[in-house]
Order: C-alpha cells, then structure tokens, then sequence
C-alpha cells in the first residue's frame, strides 16, 4: 500500500535514542531542553517563547484553559480543522463557532471569521491547510481591532512561513505537532510558542501538574526538596527525552524532508495539469512558503471524487479527505450551513504525500489516476 504519510526514521535517530538510554535519564531532561531552543532556532523567536509538551492536543487544551477561556465564551474556528481544537474549546465549556473557508486553500480568512464574531468571541482558532499560509495577516489585525486572542493551529505547518515569519508566531499562541504522520516526528510530541514570556511560566507549571518549583535533584534551591505547593490543578503534560532527542535528529533533517515534499508537490502539478477534469492545489502567494503535508485535489462530483478514492485504495494507493467539517459532528450541537466547506468536504481528495515517496510511486498513482480517467463515464 502507497501510504497518505509515512515517516523517515533511520539509524541516526536509533543511535540517538541508544544515547539517552546510557544516560540512565528517559524523562524530560536535557535532550528536552535543547529541543525546545533548537526549535526557538527554527522559528527564529527567543527561547523563552517556546515550551514542549507531550501533543498538539493537548497544547491547545492548555492554550485555551490559560487563556481564561469557558461558559459564556465563544471561540471561532473553521470547520475544516483537526477535531483536537473543537475538544479542547467545547470541553471549556466555551461555544465553538464554527466559520467557512476559502474553496480552494480550505482556510479560514478575515471575511469567514469576522461574519461569526459576536460580543461573546474571546478567541478564535485558525490553522494553515495543509501548511499553505492561510490569510494570516489579515485576520491578525481584524482580532486585534476587536481584542480577541488568536491561537494558531500549526500542527501541519512546521515549516510554513509568510513574508519570511514562520506561521504559528504571528498570534497569541501557537502549537505544533509531532505525532506519528506529521513531517517531523517524535512517535507523540508537540510544541508551544508564547507571544507573551509572562504566560510560558503559566505553562511549564499548567503542564506539570501546577507544580511552582522543581521536583526531585532538579531542586537545587529548597533544603528540603520533596516538599511542594501547586499554582493549579494541572495535568502531567511534558515530552521526554526519547522522544526529544528523536526530534534533535529530525529537525536537522527537515530542510530535505520539505524539499523532498516540495518536488512530490511539483511532480504531481506537471503530471496531472492535462487532466481537466480534476483541479489541482491552489499556487502559493508570493513570499510564502509551505509545508506541502497535503497534496489536494478537487474532482467534478461526490460521486467522482468517492469512485477515484475507492478506485485508488482497490489498487494499493489510500487516499482520504482531511479534515472532516467539525460542524458536521454531531456533538458539537452545531446547525450552520457552511457551503464552501460542505462542498470541499464533497469534492476535496488527499494524495499520498511524504519523503519517502519514490519517484515510480509517483508514476503509480498518477497512471492509476489516468487509467481511471479513462474508465469514467
């Protein structure tokens, strides 16, 4: 099977790893911390900005409690994201206000947010569709002339800026993913950057269960060491130094994996143009750059669109739809009528896209796409 994702591990993550075995250290330790300032080095914002936890998920969870975010609040976000964001405002007991997005990029803009604001809005919740920048600019300074805080979604985006600021540190927050199809892996993993340094300590100690001093031999300050007070009722949300230094190795290698994605991306543009009935992704704004975690297609019909993916999948290539609209879910209590998003949902169809992928995978599935062409009525 031609897998959607797939990691690239290899040998010098295992030796990495057989390193932090000899240490006799496995929890978060110094692996974890060098982590965090190599990523501050990615994004080129100072170290005191970023914080790791243990998920993206549970990043947002965080984002949204220290935010002073719950009942009578509401948080907009585009339908077309990650249901992790929809838990983590619903689960506040805030209202998720779901908005519609732009056909082609699947993002939420200034014009889709700003009809869903309300006296109630305290935040909004934005993510970049595949890592394609969304309109990011634009929605900064609407928030800002209504004083809502923004949380960017970057769990996609890891190496996606816009005018030559990475996405993820243009709002209020912003959180990264690191779990197992993401580009840069560490098996589970996350990261959080923090406009305001005053919140990242609000942070450290939310993620280790409100802790407001070292534990253990890291506490070199108080004569009797096991003793503690709690500044909240927080959960045990840190990332170890497995999974740290894993993510060491791969953040040395994440210019190759984006230009390997960056050439599936264009391969896929060139070897699919002549097909008319299929759109391909939108081309990036000047001063943009992805991440090209997705690779989209847009097809005619449903019915073309469903046939093409079990066509696909028959063959040994999957294939799916990310991200299924949130309103659509009937938890969320939501009965808006969303029609860009509801349409994209019905025509919108993710190619395999990773490192790994070989050029003959690519002339698999591009022939397989074609041979189904030609069969289609």
């Amino acid at each position: 099977m031609i897998n959607v994702f797939q990691p690239s591990l290899g040998l010098e993550e295992l030796d990495a790893i057989s390193e932090v075995f000899k240490s006799n250290w496995l929890g978060k330790g110094s692996k974890t911390n060098q982590f965090e300032q190599a990523f501050a080095h990615h994004l080129h914002v100072p170290p005191e900005r970023i914080i790791s936890t243990n998920c993206c998920t549970e990043g947002m969870f965080h984002a949204i409690e220290i935010l002073g975010i719950g009942p009578g609040d509401e948080v907009i976000l585009p339908t077309i994201s990650f249901v992790g964001a929809g838990n983590a405002i619903a689960a506040s007991g805030a209202k998720p206000v779901f908005c519609d997005v732009d056909p082609r990029t699947l993002n939420a803009t200034a014009h889709t947010i700003e009809k869903e604001i309300t006296p109630r809005t305290k935040a909004a919740i934005l993510i970049h569709y595949g890592g394609y920048p969304c309109d990011v600019d634009g929605i900064v300074e609407l928030l800002r002339n209504h004083g809502i805080f923004l949380i960017e979604d970057s769990a996609c985006s890891v190496a996606s800026q816009k005018a030559g600021r990475a996405c993820g540190t243009f709002g209020d927050i912003g959180v990264w993913s690191f779990d197992a199809m993401k580009i840069l892996v560490t098996g589970d993993g996350g990261m959080i950057y923090v406009k305001n340094p005053d919140l990242r300590m609000k942070f450290e100690q939310n993620t280790y269960l409100g802790l407001m001093n070292k534990s253990g031999i890291n506490n070199t300050v108080d004569s009797k060491w096991w003793e503690f007070d709690i500044s909240s009722f927080g959960r045990r949300s840190i990332m170890n130094d497995i999974s740290s230094t894993i993510g060491l190795v791969q953040l040395k290698r994440l210019d190759s994996f984006i230009a390997a994605r960056k050439k599936v991306h264009e391969k896929y543009n060139e070897m699919l143009s002549g097909l008319d009935w299929l759109v391909l992704p939108p081309q990036l704004e000047n001063g943009s750059l992805s991440s090209y975690y997705f690779y989209w297609i847009q097809l005619s019909s449903t019915e073309i669109r469903d046939r093409l993916a079990s066509y696909l999948r028959d063959h040994d290539i999957y294939t799916t739809f990310r991200y299924f609209p949130l309103h659509l879910v009937k938890r969320y209590g939501s009965t808006v009528s969303l029609p860009y998003a509801e349409s994209a949902a019905n025509h919108t169809l993710c190619l395999p896209i990773h490192q790994s992928l070989s050029d003959d995978d690519i002339q698999t599935i591009v022939s397989r796409i074609k041979a189904f062409s030609e069969s289609k009525p």
